[in-house]
């Protein structure tokens, strides 16, 4: 046992200690990682609810844009002119409704029950020159597809949840609205200390762009569903009203909304004959070619810039990922990644000068 050496005292740090600057490293490494990877799925899991809260700020940016259209005209404060913001949006949906609310209710039936006519006459000409399937496989397809077009043209079948999100988009963008600066600080807060700076910027750039986005969208759809409506209404087109209203609020999803809009008045006039739906199909065209030379170039010179490929693109996948509501959000989301990509390059200019 004397003879026995003492033990050798290890002064390295284990592999199991911190202290090691590469350890360290590899472990900052995986935490990122592991931390992108659980955002992912967090995401994946919480989406409906993140679509919720993103349509909140969009309605948000909204009223933001009233308030600040009423703030060159009305020397008051914000609280009030955001209060005359809301109750004229109330009182003009709500008066709507009231006006023209049996009207729309009875002309959205006869409108479901022209487009199962339609699509039945067109499966039967297509059957019977070889185009589609034979007619028994044509009605189970008509069937499945026509019961989607009666959900969304039936008030009573998604009328609560549709209803609930719509409330709850609202609410959002109305806290939102009341104190835009509460919220801006506390994303501020989350962000670190030395980045807090260059992330204002861009917030606040990225609002910018999603109030004039939103007020080129609004001023589009209510030209478009008016112009379909008095148009329709001269040419005797039934169910002008309808119509209008259908393709005003699918104005705001460009592209796909006009489109739809297309097929659903070329289907109610050739339902009311030759004559009639030509008249639709022409008034489609030019209500559509008004706005695309017309109404967008004016609107587009105080709005975001988007080409049409790129706006179709994000549609056809936020659709495919995220259904009806990532669709009519996808505009929105496609212009703020935009701006937060510009001011990253416009950054990298800055640090990086030729």
């Amino acid at each position: 046992m004397s003879d026995a050496q003492p033990a050798e005292l290890v002064v390295e740090p284990g592999p199991n200690e911190l202290r090691d600057p590469f350890i360290r490293q590899e472990m900052k490494r995986a935490t990122v990682w592991f931390g992108i990877g659980g955002a992912i799925a967090l995401v994946v899991l919480l989406i409906q609810p993140l679509l919720i809260i993103f349509g909140g700020v969009v309605a948000a940016a909204m009223f933001d844009g009233g308030v600040r259209l009423l703030g060159r005209v009305l020397p008051i404060g914000r609280g009030w002119r955001l209060a005359i913001v809301v109750i004229a949006a109330t009182a003009f949906i709500l008066g709507t409704f009231y006006l023209t609310g049996v009207q729309i209710a009875a002309q959205f039936e006869q409108l479901q029950a022209t487009l199962v006519i339609q699509a039945d006459r067109l499966s039967a000409w297509a059957s019977g020159m070889g185009i589609l399937p034979g007619r028994a496989d044509i009605q189970s397809l008509l069937k499945e597809g026509l019961g989607s077009v009666g959900k969304l043209t039936s008030f009573v079948g998604t009328a609560i949840g549709a209803l609930t999100s719509f409330f709850m988009v609202l609410v959002i963008g109305l806290f939102v609205a009341m104190e835009p600066r509460l919220y801006e600080r506390g994303l501020q807060w989350m962000i670190p200390s030395d980045a807090r700076s260059e992330f204002a910027i861009t917030i606040e750039r990225m609002a910018t762009t999603l109030r004039r986005l939103l007020a080129g969208r609004l001023a589009g759809m209510a030209i478009e569903g008016v112009l379909v409506f008095i148009i329709l209404t001269v040419l005797g087109v039934p169910m002008a009203l309808v119509l209008g209203l259908i393709a005003g609020i699918l104005a705001f999803i460009p592209n796909v909304g006009a489109f739809v809009t297309g097929v659903l008045m070329t289907a109610v006039g050739f339902s009311a004959g030759m004559h009639t739906g030509l008249a639709a199909l022409a008034t489609y065209f030019v209500v559509q070619t008004f706005d695309g030379y017309v109404v967008i170039p004016m609107v587009a010179r105080r709005t975001v810039d988007l080409p049409p490929a790129l706006t179709l693109s994000a549609q056809i996948l936020a659709g495919t990922l995220f259904g009806v509501v990532g669709l009519a959000l996808a505009d929105p989301m496609t212009a703020m990644i935009k701006v937060a990509l510009e001011r990253s390059s416009e950054r990298d200019i800055e640090d990086h000068p030729q």
